[in-house]
């Protein structure tokens, strides 16, 4: 008699494998919800802990506050030096001409961002002033020297046009917002007594009508002294030109930088030499 294996039925493995299947799973720990994190909550998490780990806290915040004061907010001024050859400084060096010299006068008297622009032309007479006033305006002038009429006396032009170009250049100016200052002019007698009291009375009449601050002799103290001219006996030297803007420009000048703008200044500019 053979002996043959003992098999169990097909159909009972199958249960058998699936029971162990089941056992199996149900010895596996469930994940807890709670601690499950998909890609997005973790992504969530990651940016939600950088934005916490830049935002200051109570103690990081700025302590202090700007104590400036949009008010003291310096502004820059531009002084307009207008004129002919006296204006130019024919002669001497280019830091030795009024512009400069007030420049530089300015900054040492504590004055802080003001340009001083020369725009003095040799031989100018009132007419070209006039015809370069579309020129020189883009300067944008806050306060403008207005010196001119000394060659038109020289050719003999009529006392009547070198008015009217005057009063038509400080009305331009005015009209783009400049305050003028207008340097008196005075001549020499060649030309007629007449002539001279009549050119003479040309600025301050324009300064009154025009309601504009008159310097009443650009040339006071340095015209005729020959210490203080060129050879030519018309133009300043350099120690000539330091007097004029000390004694007869910034006495006049300061006033109106006041009024403009208060702050404009450093420190309480001294007064200037007499």
């Amino acid at each position: 008699m053979i002996n043959r294996p003992f098999r169990l039925p097909q159909r009972l493995l199958t249960v058998v494998a699936l029971t162990i299947t089941i056992a199996i799973s149900g010895c596996q720990k469930t994940p807890d919800a709670s601690n499950t994190q998909t890609d997005t909550d973790i992504q969530a998490s990651s940016q939600n802990n950088t934005q916490n780990s830049n935002q200051p806290s109570d103690t990081q915040l700025p302590q202090t506050t700007s104590t400036t004061n949009p008010a003291e907010q310096q502004a820059p001024l531009t002084i307009l030096a207008l004129g002919d050859s006296l204006t130019e400084g024919l002669g001497v060096d280019n830091n030795a001409n009024y512009p400069a010299q007030l420049q530089t006068r300015l900054q040492e008297l504590g004055y802080k961002d003001i340009k001083v622009i020369n725009s003095g032309l040799s031989g100018e007479t009132s007419t070209g002033l006039v015809n370069r006033l579309d020129w020189v305006l883009q300067t944008k002038p806050d306060v403008t020297i207005l010196t001119i009429g000394a060659n038109d006396a020289i050719r003999g032009i009529d006392v009547k046009t070198v008015e009217a170009n005057i009063r038509t250049a400080v009305k331009r100016l005015q009209d783009n917002d400049s305050v003028v200052i207008l340097g008196g002019m005075q001549i020499y007698d060649n030309l007629g007594s007449d002539y001279v009291k009549s050119f003479a009375a040309i600025y301050p009449r324009v300064a009154k009508d025009l309601n504009v601050t008159l310097i009443p002799f650009f040339l006071d103290g340095v015209g005729g002294d020959p210490k203080l001219n060129q050879a030519d006996a018309i133009h300043p030297t350099k120690e000539g030109y330091a007097l004029i803007v000390n004694n007869n420009i910034l006495p006049i000048l300061q006033p109106e930088l006041k009024k403009i703008n208060p702050s404009n200044v450093t420190n309480t500019p001294t007064e200037t030499a007499q």
